[in-house]
């Protein structure tokens, strides 16, 4: 039964402790990612993070294990996003279906998801930095293959497959992470960074899956490079 002005089945709301938790969590999330935007990676230390929100280090540890964590912190939100999004898509939707709608039909949700956190504009410089950052980059990748992973057994899932016996999740759910890779790179060259153009990038590189995989690439009047012996 509900009381009064709250529906019902609605979750609780949080009480005032884990209000204030949370929003210290999300002002260390802003201090750390403008400052990494603006001073770089190395340039950023849990000292400076810790001081642009007014707590101790102390504090700091209690909510992020490393620098390199609160830096990732939004890209783990937007990824959440995109595994509750594989889970929820139709029974019988082919398996590359699920994963590029997935990401494609979650976007403006994933948008909005990071900006209750921090502007847009800001996320997508720091991704710049990630991108240009050996240290995250390798960190970004690392994580890339742990997404891969559980994406992989979720479509198994969805299959009625044994992940470690067939596999084809693993094969399709690493394709589709080499596509994602190949619009990331893409991004991070060019030279509008807006959350719009790596959409765009995506849904590109996407499209070209089939054609990549099993199309004839030789265009007209290309040379024959083949000799007989």
């Amino acid at each position: 039964m509900g009381t009064v002005g709250t529906a019902v089945g609605a979750p609780p709301r949080p009480g005032l402790r884990e209000r204030k938790k949370r929003r210290t969590r999300d002002a260390l999330v802003r201090a750390a990612l403008e400052l990494i935007a603006t001073r770089g990676y190395e340039g950023t230390t849990v000292d400076d993070i810790a001081a642009a929100v007014d707590v101790s280090q102390r504090t700091f540890f209690r909510y992020f294990a490393s620098k390199e964590e609160v830096a990732f912190f939004v890209p783990r939100l937007a990824e959440s996003h995109v595994i509750g999004a594989v889970r929820e898509r139709p029974p019988g939707e082919a398996p590359l279906e699920v994963l590029r709608r997935a990401v494609l039909d979650s976007w403006d949700g994933i948008n909005e998801a990071v900006e209750q956190l921090v502007p847009l504009e800001l996320h997508m410089r720091v991704y710049q930095v990630i991108e240009s950052t050996p240290a995250l980059l390798a960190a970004h990748l690392r994580r890339a293959e742990e997404l891969e992973e559980e994406l992989a057994r979720i479509i198994a899932e969805r299959e009625g497959l044994d992940v470690d016996a067939d596999p084809r999740p693993r094969i399709l759910v690493a394709a589709f992470g080499g596509v994602i890779r190949v619009a990331e790179r893409r991004w991070s060259a060019g030279d509008d960074f807006s959350a719009t153009a790596m959409r765009d990038l995506m849904t590109t590189c996407l499209d070209h899956v089939g054609p990549a995989l099993v199309g004839n690439w030789r265009t007209k009047g290309a040379p024959n490079r083949h000799t007989e012996t």
